[in-house]
């Protein structure tokens, strides 16, 4: 028996908002009926671009119920950016806590949000701004949880095993096949919370030229990594890449593809999406510098 909040149980019991908003703005459709938790978030907007409106729709536990209801109490009233901001801490923290192997309901209503909200922008034909776009590559295809949300649970819960992530996410909840993937991301994460917390190598039998060189190689193929496994994927969701071209001093020069080339708003893309997660994941101070011949 999962020891609820009294403001669980309240939500639980007499949900807020349930059902489907008439002439929606954005409608999102998070999870899989198939795998047992699923949820579908709409909302329409007022002429001030605010949340006039906002209903959900869920297949899942009580817990799941709970985290909808608070979400959409949450976020009447504020625009797309300020709901934007909303976390899946902010929704358990809102409703007095959540048990652990039940976090990852107030992740499936974030990525709801999320969805609708990316819905939105896509109805209006307008290119969707990339903090919407940090899904990134799913890892989990059951409940479509990302690459970028485990790891940001393995990080901030310091989670050990697919269970902790489970619990968190719900990611290999379903058919499994997704375990070594979680596995790989959790030694990854730990690997490179391990190696901040130690100090670096001397280096006395290599040149000092040498071990920079070295070290710049390494950097390089880190951001290629990145670029590849991360960025590159996400931006062919909507039809465009990205390619390195070159790496000078902190300056990654960088050529888009497909979809991205032309879009109006590839310069948000390169500065909020793509320089934001080489910054976070390879190095704080890298400059990206787009490339158009």
């Amino acid at each position: 028996m999962w020891n609820y909040s009294e403001k669980v149980m309240d939500h639980f019991l007499n949900p807020r908002n349930v059902g489907l908003v008439e002439n929606p703005d954005g409608v999102g459709e998070v999870g899989s009926m198939a795998c047992g938790d699923a949820l579908r978030l709409s909302f329409r907007l007022d002429q001030l671009g605010r949340i006039a409106d906002v209903k959900f729709q869920t297949f899942g536990c009580g817990s799941a119920i709970a985290s909808s209801s608070i979400l959409t109490e949450m976020i009447k009233g504020k625009t797309l950016e300020e709901a934007a901001q909303v976390t899946n801490e902010d929704i358990a923290r809102e409703l007095g806590g959540l048990p652990r192997e039940k976090m990852h309901c107030s992740v499936m209503g974030r990525e709801a949000l999320e969805a609708a909200m990316i819905d939105h922008y896509k109805r209006l034909g307008r290119g969707v701004p990339c903090h919407l776009l940090s899904q990134g590559v799913l890892i989990c295809h059951c409940y479509s949880v990302t690459r970028d949300t485990i790891r940001e649970a393995v990080l901030q819960h310091d989670l050990a095993t697919v269970e902790d992530v489970t619990n968190f996410t719900k990611a290999g909840g379903g058919c499994g096949d997704c375990h070594h993937d979680i596995e790989h991301i959790i030694a990854e994460v730990r690997s490179q919370r391990a190696g901040r917390g130690r100090p670096a190598p001397v280096q006395l039998a290599e040149p000092p030229d040498a071990a920079a060189a070295a070290a710049e190689r390494a950097l390089v193929k880190r951001i290629q990594d990145v670029l590849e496994n991360d960025v590159a994927v996400a931006l062919r969701n909507d039809g465009g890449d990205i390619e390195l071209v070159r790496y000078n001093d902190g300056k990654v020069f960088v050529r888009l593809k497909g979809a991205c080339a032309a879009c109006r708003v590839a310069d948000v893309t390169l500065k909020d999406y793509v320089e934001a997660e080489l910054r976070r994941l390879v190095r704080g101070d890298l400059q990206v510098i787009e490339v158009t011949t």
